[in-house]
């Protein structure tokens, strides 16, 4: 990671600061369908008294046990032109339990998880892993209350210079202490924005971004405009286009070529002169977006322009798999953006200009062909990382062989190669200890009487003879997700059990967040 950044201007700054009242979805859902409508919800869901100071990420939930000394801390390095870089640290103790939860992994069995998080309900790593078992079982509730706590502990653990409001504190994602808040953000934020909160979702972008923005290592800017154009925060992303694109070269992005000129479209600007130069620029650039993005809207293509040699789908098979990835990944997420009738018709003008320009051989046709074809050749890594995160099967077609060899570790997708270790895990036993006797054992056996986790270490070893890394859930072992359905129920019965006893309160009010 390049860590040489220009002084910060009063423009950066406020590029990338965070307005506090966004960071709360209830926000934006109360100017969505009102402050009553809210109130009644949060009533309806929780009705006893939260004792627990909330944080600028999240609110704690009253189930919640109390925070006491986790072992995670932060500490500043450095300060430089502006910037303050930090890091995390993990103490003796947590680095136990770290350990602790590796063996859990490896051992392919969700209930020592469950067990880990009740003995040690803010370990991190424990929590982001969970999260996505739950997930796996399609259990998105409690998948994203596992990511709230995560956030919260981690928020709790903050040095006191780290403001999340300036976007002037650093993290370096070589350091493996620091990964878990960039991977807790993006799976928050894609959890608030999947129920509509998209403004609390762009503004936890920015804070993703400001942690690292050279870096980039979980490629926000492959989302960020979509939460943009859904917010409606049009100036926004054409603020961030002009004034990045010079040494970012969003232009060269599918998404922010398109992006950006339907939101110069949406905001109206010239008389729509530049949406319709943006937008005729990005179909030359990327042509192969059209019919792709059609079909996805259920949109029949004119026969002419499906037939032209330019546009039609069979003209693009040699394009190459990087650009392919991207295109895939920019139409999956931002079509329903582009499904609005007045959207389709500027669409559908521009495509007839565009056809003109490349019958009369525009030289711009030409310039960017060699452009594309130069360019897209490999992936970066923070590129491949972002679209395993995202999930989006039709972005995932092509990864190279070294990626689908390579265990995918859900709570540190693709590592960094040069990654800056500061302790390593002791010497162990090859084969993972079951402790038969504990309560939890003889509790998920009489659930699953078939089950004999001694198999389970055994088959787990078998499968990691000549494995390059250490073992996580991987996506081709088919044993994740055997048995966890059953163990689903018993697993929320656990969680929510791992709390504070509190006085039952029916008469207490909730009061609104400001």
């Amino acid at each position: 990671m390049n860590t040489e950044e220009v002084p910060v201007s009063i423009g950066t700054r406020s590029l990338l600061s965070i307005e506090h009242k966004h960071l709360n979805p209830d926000n934006e859902m109360r100017r969505i369908f009102g402050s009553q409508v809210v109130r009644s919800e949060h009533r309806r869901k929780e009705r006893r008294k939260n004792i627990q100071k909330s944080g600028w990420l999240v609110s704690p939930r009253p189930n919640w046990p109390p925070i006491s000394k986790t072992g995670l801390s932060m500490t500043l390095g450095s300060s430089k032109n502006g910037y303050q870089y930090f890091n995390f640290e993990h103490s003796k103790e947590y680095q136990k339990v770290e350990f602790q939860f590796l063996d859990a992994v490896e051992s392919y069995n969700p209930s020592n998880l469950i067990s880990l998080v009740n003995m040690h309900p803010y370990h991190i790593n424990s929590l982001l892993q969970l999260s996505e078992v739950c997930k796996m079982s399609e259990d998105l509730q409690m998948a994203t209350e596992l990511i709230e706590k995560a956030l919260y502990c981690m928020e709790g653990s903050l040095h006191t210079l780290f403001n999340l409001a300036q976007g002037t504190c650093r993290l370096d994602y070589r350091h493996p202490e620091n990964r878990a808040l960039f991977l807790a953000l993006f799976r928050h934020l894609v959890y608030i924005g999947n129920k509509g909160s998209y403004r609390t979702a762009l503004e936890l972008c920015k804070l993703l971004l400001g942690l690292d923005p050279n870096g980039d290592p979980i490629c926000i800017l492959l989302m960020m405009d979509f939460y943009a154009i859904r917010s409606e925060q049009y100036d926004y992303l054409i603020r961030l286009y002009n004034e990045w694109e010079s040494h970012k070269n969003l232009s060269q992005l599918p998404n922010f070529a398109f992006s950006t000129a339907l939101a110069h479209f949406h905001s109206n600007e010239d008389g729509r002169k530049k949406a319709d130069s943006m937008l005729q620029e990005a179909l030359i650039m990327f042509p192969s977006v059209l019919i792709g993005l059609l079909d996805k809207c259920s949109i029949q293509p004119d026969p002419l322009v499906a037939s032209h040699p330019f546009f039609s789908a069979s003209s693009h098979t040699s394009q190459p798999v990087a650009l392919t990835q991207l295109v895939s990944l920019f139409i999956a997420r931002n079509f329903s953006s582009w499904k609005q009738p007045e959207v389709m018709g500027w669409l559908e003008r521009n495509v007839q200009e565009v056809l003109k320009r490349v019958d009369n051989k525009d030289p711009l046709v030409q310039s960017f062909r060699k452009k594309q074809l130069s360019r897209y050749q490999k992936a970066p890594r923070n590129v491949y990382r972002h679209l395993i995160m995202s999930e989006i099967k039709e972005a995932l077609i092509g990864l190279p062989v070294e990626l689908s060899n390579t265990p995918i570790l859900s709570y540190d997708p693709l590592p960094p190669l040069d990654s800056i270790v500061s302790y390593t895990r002791p010497a162990r036993q090859s084969r993972v200890q079951h402790d038969q006797s504990g309560a939890l054992a003889s509790f998920f056996q009489s659930l699953l009487p078939s089950y004999n986790p001694d198999a389970v270490a055994d088959n787990n070893n078998a499968r990691g003879q000549g494995r390059g890394a250490e073992g996580g859930y991987m996506p081709e072992h088919a044993n994740i997700r055997e048995g966890i359905d059953a163990l689903m129920n018993s697993m929320r019965d656990l969680l929510a059990n791992v709390q504070s006893l509190q006085p039952e309160d029916d008469n207490e009010e909730l009061e609104e967040v400001d």
